[in-house]
């Protein structure tokens, strides 16, 4: 591994694991993503955070944290006395590492404390930051997670410094052990960037930053090059894929840096390993310098070194002020990074040093930061914001809560906290609705099953609604039935002409008994798998329904399935088999392997198939399907991309075709370990009250109020 440079730095250490059967076999399929955060790792599963933390004292945290942020420690002494600016920088790092492709990152689990995470070099000495909010978190307990610390001592270190803010919203739980297959990046170095197409537009999705191992952009520039046009492209792009317009980038920017200072007093290779790579007796320490005493005035995180404003802990117009106001040069900092000072600085915008002596120095800008003053629609923004102190207040205040809270879903998932009673779009907001008598529930049923609508119409309509839902970001689902709405009702996996026939049957059943679409194409699912197998199947009520003007179309449109192989469905060759982006899709959707595996194999048995592959019963709910799919009696052959046929072993006919999709759960021995146990002449009964379970959870992941 190549040796990184200013201005990160570290090394990942590879302990020797022995040979693993990823090194053997480097193409099976690995189903840990549908493993991650395992009960058994969870040191207190009595505790429910949910509840706990509504007992919280939030006025005594806050006074608790407005005293440790002026109370500077000597093992990590604070910038001008103050670790607000430490703390924005921990929270923003916490939140920023969510991006809007696959929701996944973000603040809501506590994951910084963790590896990768933990040891970016982006993230560099954030180890102290919390370390020095322990004595909190072991005072306040179970009351108060890990990452809504995080996020709370940001938001009181801007209050405190006399910031703008919308509040915290808690209730984020704790993981307990990392996200190890979270894709972050192919690299095998720190900063590489072997993510681009043809050009820095074309970044590989689902990621947002720019190089391995940071949050967002090189604050150099691109690749180290210091070219504000250039570093625009970048900040737009990465900013885009957060979920964030221009407007946002701006005042979060502008905001943010606001505050604080970068540090790159010395040269960087007398900085020590990341904390993954430390020395047992480090202690969970890492980014140990030898420069100097290695803190304070001699402190090296980025390389970059200095501060944005003339007052580093006091909300003002000091950033914008200070970008507009001078023209600037670059220059190289103590540690050989690319920076920006102005020239002819008056004495008035020089800032004092971080130790409080009486030593002035220069205010300095990065390249990113620049960028904000030669791209012409950054500048018109930043113009208009300087002009409008308290338009730009309010810009940063939403920004930063949308930051901070965008992957905790809707508003009703909010449990408790000290924020604005204020509703946003990328809430997702959806209208509230009672729940059903159980008299105008049966009536709704008995109108479903006289329209004669088929089995998988009913079943797939209901899915292809209710499947788009994120668990990494609580977006998507069955409630608000935006499967009506543009963008969801054009797309080619929901049979758009098909879809809106439907729906038309449906909107009529809806008015007829005066409830929700939404509950329809649910009770719709019900009904249909009803039909396959003869079981009652229990459903909940209460969904809204969104209107158009509810729905961020350009966002919404993120949740597209490109590939879905619980429909066989897939609309192009990727990069990666069908079969890893079904787990993909899997895991968001919160699946274990069993869940999984009864979910294919009874959509298949109730003939649900974009392409008609892998259909191959008479469409009842039962487990013929995995009986079929295990037998001996065919020899399968493979027929192109993504497309198998079956042969009979003895008349060499063909009699069957399936997907990669499907046939996964006879080749791979995990799955198709699960698929035997379904395929028992014992276990047809369990295989569809598994079904059924699994269905419903898919059904109501997006019913918050119901948990």
């Amino acid at each position: 591994m190549k040796e990184s440079k200013c201005p990160f730095h570290g090394a990942v250490t590879q302990p020797n694991l022995g040979t693993q059967n990823k090194d053997w076999w480097p193409k099976h399929l690995n189903l840990d993503i549908l493993r991650q955060h395992d009960s058994k790792s969870n040191p207190i599963p009595e505790i429910t955070y949910k509840e706990e933390v509504k007992k919280l004292d939030l006025d005594s945290v806050k006074n608790d944290l407005k005293a440790v942020l002026k109370e500077s420690q000597e093992w990590w002494p604070a910038d001008y006395g103050h670790y607000g600016p430490f703390f924005i920088r921990m929270t923003w790092h916490a939140a920023g590492t969510y991006r809007n492709g696959d929701g996944r990152g973000g603040a809501s689990t506590g994951a910084q404390r963790f590896a990768p995470l933990n040891s970016w070099p982006d993230n560099g000495n954030l180890d102290k930051a919390r370390r020095l909010l322990w004595p909190i978190k072991e005072k306040y307990g179970n009351k108060l997670s890990w990452a809504d610390l995080l996020v709370l001592a940001g938001n009181v270190a801007i209050e405190d410094m006399g910031g703008p803010n919308h509040g915290t919203v808690l209730g984020r739980e704790d993981i307990w052990h990392p996200e190890k297959d979270i894709y972050w990046g192919a690299e095998d170095e720190w900063l590489g960037d072997n993510r681009y197409g043809d050009t820095r537009q074309s970044l590989e999705n689902p990621l947002a930053a720019v190089q391995m191992g940071l949050i967002y952009v090189n604050p150099e520039g691109p690749n180290g090059n210091p070219d504000p046009a250039l570093s625009a492209q970048d900040v737009r792009e990465t900013f885009k894929r957060m979920a964030m317009n221009d407007e946002e980038t701006v005042a979060l920017t502008a905001g943010g840096h606001t505050f604080g200072k970068a540090h790159g007093a010395g040269n960087a290779d007398l900085v020590g390993v990341e904390p993954e790579g430390s020395a047992l007796e480090s202690m969970g320490f890492g980014w140990i310098s030898s420069h100097g005493s290695g803190k304070g005035v001699d402190t090296i995180t980025s390389g970059i070194e200095g501060p944005w404003t003339s007052n580093p802990t006091q909300w003002d117009m000091g950033y914008l002020d200070l970008l507009l106001k001078y023209e600037w040069e670059c220059k190289k900092s103590p540690a050989g990074a690319w920076q920006w000072h102005p020239i002819d600085c008056a004495d008035e915008d020089m800032v004092p040093e971080v130790d409080g002596s009486d030593k002035k120095v220069l205010p300095m800008m990065t390249t990113a930061d620049m960028s904000l003053k030669v791209d012409p629609q950054y500048r018109e923004i930043c113009e208009r914001f300087y002009g409008n102190p308290v338009e730009f207040e309010e810009a940063f205040a939403k920004a930063w809560f949308k930051l901070l809270h965008r992957d905790m879903g809707p508003k009703t998932n909010y449990l408790t906290g000290d924020f604005k009673n204020e509703e946003y779009i990328w809430q997702d907001p959806i209208p509230m609705v009672k729940e059903m008598s159980v008299e105008k529930e049966n009536a709704v049923r008995e109108s479903i099953k006289n329209t004669e609508l088929s089995i998988p119409k009913l079943v797939e309509s209901a899915w292809a609604s209710a499947s788009t839902y994120r668990a990494s970001d609580k977006r998507g689902g069955a409630n608000g039935s935006r499967i009506r709405l543009s963008p969801q009702k054009d797309w080619a996996v929901n049979h758009p002409k098909e879809l809106q026939g439907i729906l038309s049957i449906y909107k009529t059943i809806a008015e007829e008994h005066d409830v929700s679409l939404a509950d329809v194409v649910v009770l719709g699912g019900s009904v249909g798998i009803e039909m396959a197998c003869g079981h009652k199947v229990a459903t909940s009520t209460g969904r809204g329904d969104a209107l158009q003007e509810m729905t961020d179309i350009d966002s919404f449109d993120l949740l597209k399935p490109k590939a879905c192989g619980f429909r066989n469905y897939c609309e192009k060759e990727f990069a990666v088999s069908p079969e890893e982006i079904l787990l993909d899709k899997a895991q968001l959707l919160g699946l274990t392997p069993t869940e999984l595996t009864v979910l294919v194999g009874g959509l298949r048995a109730m003939g649900i198939s974009y392409t008609g592959d892998g259909v191959w019963t008479d469409g009842k709910l039962d487990n013929n399907w995995f009986k079929i799919l295990l037998s001996m009696d065919v020899k399968w052959e493979a027929k192109g991309y993504n497309r198998y046929v079956a042969c009979d072993r003895k008349t060499r006919s063909e009699v069957r075709t399936a997907s990669r999709t499907d046939l996964v759960f006879g080749s791979n021995s995990e799955l198709r370990a699960i698929a035997e146990v379904y395929a028992q002449d014992d276990n047809n009964e369990k295989f569809i009250k598994d079904f059924i379970q699994a269905w419903n959870k898919i059904m109501n992941a997006d019913r918050f109020d119901l948990v």
